[in-house]
């Protein structure tokens, strides 16, 4: 039986998949883009706090209330390459999040994102 120092050691030399995902409105094609450090675990974190009334983002709260958690899907956008293992990948996942939010051109109609005031 390992130790938990063998553990704690295992855990922190795991490598978690790492990117950028959307939660996909499949009545309106509306989307929720976002990023993580643990791909693996996102959707089940997003999933609960809709589920549980409590999301971030009000507009997507209510949609997904309305037409039930069956019409969103979760899917992965792009994920980062973790070969250069001295990159900044917190900052690197930011910047793909925001090429990704930039490329759809965030409006009422496609996205609940919102365009940050920094990118206008």
């Amino acid at each position: 039986m390992k130790t938990n120092k063998v553990l704690k050691e295992e855990y922190k030399q795991k490598k978690f998949r790492i990117g950028v995902f959307q939660i996909r409105n499949t009545i309106n094609n509306k989307v929720f883009i976002d990023s993580s450090m643990d791909l693996e675990k996102i959707f089940n974190r997003h999933r609960m706090q809709l589920n549980y009334g409590n999301h971030q983002n009000a507009e997507l709260q209510k949609d997904w209330k309305s037409f039930g958690e069956e019409k969103f899907v979760f899917e992965i956008l792009g994920e980062l390459d973790q070969k250069d293992e001295s990159a900044d990948f917190a900052r690197e996942v930011r910047l793909l999040k925001e090429m990704h939010i930039d490329e759809l051109e965030p409006s009422d109609e496609k996205a609940y994102n919102r365009k940050s005031p920094l990118n206008n």
